[in-house]
């Protein structure tokens, strides 16, 4: 009777164990941010995941002047970007994203003409400008050079949103570069807001 006692008590310590460890576990990655932004992939799932782990850092009601996502296949996905949760104070903060490590590096001052919001010259991450739309646009255009220029495995170089300095939201737009795997002819796309292709250049 003691020896069954006696594994069965062994038996509880090995389960609350594990549960540590995989208490542990989830803790850590969570501390870590949950998602990775540098290994998502150029698609409008992994775009989304790099968009809401840029929410848990600035807050969803953040406003922007830029956004680039570049990547390059030894680092990954680095992320470059100019931000302010105040725009009446007129300062904004430059941003950079490294293997998922966020740094600031400059903080700079802006002016806007006389009787203007300074909100009216940035963009939200809303349902009009977002990167899940962006990166949707990288899987269309990486498809269009494999129909088209019969293209192996095109990779992403750059996608930004190209927001017009003067907060004319009509002529905002998404800009993405595609590259050869192996390196080579640089393909530009853009398009409307929408998603409508304005041209594709290289």
């Amino acid at each position: 009777m003691y020896f069954y006692v006696k594994n069965k008590r062994k038996h509880r310590e090995m389960k609350v164990l594990k549960i540590i460890f995989i208490t542990a576990v989830l803790i850590t990655q969570s501390s870590c941010g949950g998602l990775n932004d540098s290994t998502q992939p150029a698609n409008a799932e992994g775009f989304g995941a790099i968009e809401q782990g840029m929410k848990s850092k600035f807050g969803k009601d953040a406003y922007y002047t830029s956004i680039t996502i570049m990547h390059d296949k030894f680092i990954g996905n680095m992320i470059s970007l100019t931000q302010t949760n105040a725009p009446e104070s007129l300062k904004m903060e430059e941003w950079n994203q490294s293997q998922n490590t966020w740094k600031q590096n400059s903080e700079i001052s802006i002016e806007v003409p006389e009787g203007s919001k300074a909100s009216d010259f940035m963009f939200q991450l809303n349902d009009e400008i977002n990167l899940r739309k962006l990166g949707e646009l990288v899987e269309e255009s990486s498809k269009q050079l494999e129909a088209e220029k019969e293209l192996e495995n095109p990779t992403l170089s750059l996608a930004f949103v190209k927001f017009p300095k003067n907060g004319d939201m009509a002529k905002a737009e998404y800009s993405i570069n595609l590259k050869p795997e192996n390196g080579g002819t640089t393909f530009t796309f853009m398009y409307t807001l929408s998603g409508e292709l304005i041209k594709m250049d290289y």
